[in-house]
């Protein structure tokens, strides 16, 4: 297998006016570039290859790492007719014109693949209508999709099609696609290795932008005359976009996930890390703000309680601050809360406390802990026998219960850690009840 991405069949005049990405798209499976996990000698799409037999699959992957090559690549070496239809644009006009057409093939014993790009996009019903058409061996459906198919594809299409993960392009794998579409691209463009590698990094692993950046700049050099581009002039020429980064998408949730896991496992310096990639990535610093609040919550509780102030007060000062000089104050708030003692007593506290209560039943609350605003509610009882805490030794009622009084074995939710802070609230409840037990023994 060779490393070329977009090899290019002989050009013809449709092709030559196509953009550069579709010039270069190759015409065979073992000129196409990485994926070698799937695609090497052994793996699983290069066995279903040569094992001569189409199956259904789902794409999954980032943006530009040839998901729809792929799936063309698939329809050419079945020799199937490809149809394609995008969840974005596609109706249920689209749908049935795809179903027909399928169905003309069928007739002259030829195999359709219909490809649906962003599958994800479609909703429930639109997925389950292509349901009957895959199990009937009308259709061979591939679709393509950014998201997690657990999620976002119907459990019924998920189970009949093989699911194939692709992986973004890493910089070797770039520079060699980079190193094509100067070749093969008619674009009459010389790089510095400085710009190369500018280029590279701009790209983040996504094929297509590096692509379309080396269109560009291929212009942007034309415009001014220059037959090379150094590092200076690619940065001068070229906006690149922010990094991949789908607000709403897996990769958000899983940066936010190693964010929080960062500081929840004291370390600072992947805690930054994390933090400038979603902020690089076009994050909501308020977004981010509510995480870091959350966080100290969570995962310091009581062990320093310090850190809820720090993070709230940073929240604060991004509101009043903004971008970028409240971000500071952001990345503050997660140095301190990476480098706290850790505690979540308090959150698993508040878990089982909830759990306990959704479960058990309506209990009345003890006579003795009643108010007794009126006569009536004092001649029934209310308050009576009630110990104020401030008027016990050391402002605490040993032996005094606060449960309902039917609760036979009062249950504990609160296990304080031996960590900062909580350390000392630890011994402080251990002397209570000892103080309880003492009172118990006095009682008998």
């Amino acid at each position: 297998m060779t490393d070329d991405l977009f090899d290019s069949p002989k050009p013809d005049a449709g092709r030559a006016a196509a953009p550069l990405a579709e010039r270069l798209r190759p015409a065979e499976i073992d000129r196409m570039i990485g994926q070698t996990h799937l695609l090497g000698p052994g793996m699983p799409l290069r066995l279903a290859f040569e094992s001569g037999r189409l199956h259904s699959m789902i794409l999954w992957g980032p943006p530009g790492v040839g998901k729809t090559t792929l799936a063309r690549l698939t329809a050419h070496h079945f020799n199937a007719d490809f149809i394609q239809i995008s969840a974005v644009l596609a109706g249920v006009k689209e749908i049935r014109e795809a179903v027909e057409r399928a169905r003309m093939n069928q007739t002259q014993g030829r195999q359709t693949i219909l490809f649906v790009d962003e599958v994800h996009r479609f909703n429930k019903a639109q997925q389950d209508a292509f349901l009957p058409h895959v199990e009937s061996g009308l259709v061979t459906f591939i679709g393509a999709t950014t998201e997690n198919p657990s999620f976002e594809v119907v459990g019924a299409l998920l189970s009949r099609a093989q699911v194939y993960v692709l992986k973004s392009f890493d910089e070797a794998e770039l520079a060699t696609l980079l190193h094509r579409a100067l070749e093969q691209g008619g674009l009459h463009l010389n790089l510095t290795p400085e710009a190369e590698k500018l280029l590279v990094a701009y790209a983040d692993g996504d094929g297509r932008r590096l692509i379309n950046l080396v269109e560009q700049l291929a212009m942007a050099a034309l415009t001014a005359k220059r037959a090379e581009a150094d590092a200076e002039f690619v940065a001068s020429a070229l906006s690149p976009s922010l990094r991949r980064f789908d607000k709403g998408g897996e990769a958000f949730y899983d940066q936010i996930s190693a964010l929080h896991k960062s500081v929840r496992g004291s370390d600072p310096d992947a805690s930054l890390y994390w933090f400038c990639r979603m902020l690089d990535g076009g994050a909501d610093p308020r977004y981010l703000a509510r995480r870091i609040v959350r966080m100290a919550w969570e995962d310091i509780g009581l062990a320093d309680p310090r850190g809820t102030e720090i993070a709230l007060n940073a929240a604060d000062t991004y509101e009043r601050l903004g971008s970028p000089e409240g971000e500071l104050a952001l990345a503050q708030a997660l140095l301190y809360l990476a480098c706290a003692p850790k505690s979540n007593a308090a959150y698993m506290a508040y878990n089982q406390a909830r759990a306990f209560v959704r479960e058990d039943g309506s209990r009345e609350v003890p006579i003795h802990l009643r108010n007794a605003p009126t006569k009536l509610m004092k001649e029934l009882g209310y308050g009576r026998a009630y110990r104020y805490a401030h008027d016990e030794p050391e402002a605490y009622a040993a032996g005094e219960t606060y449960f309902p009084d039917d609760l036979a074995r009062p249950p504990r939710f609160y296990t304080p850690t031996p960590r900062g802070l909580e350390g000392k609230i630890a011994e402080k409840l251990a002397h209570l009840r000892e103080l309880d037990r003492a009172a118990a023994v006095r009682k008998k």
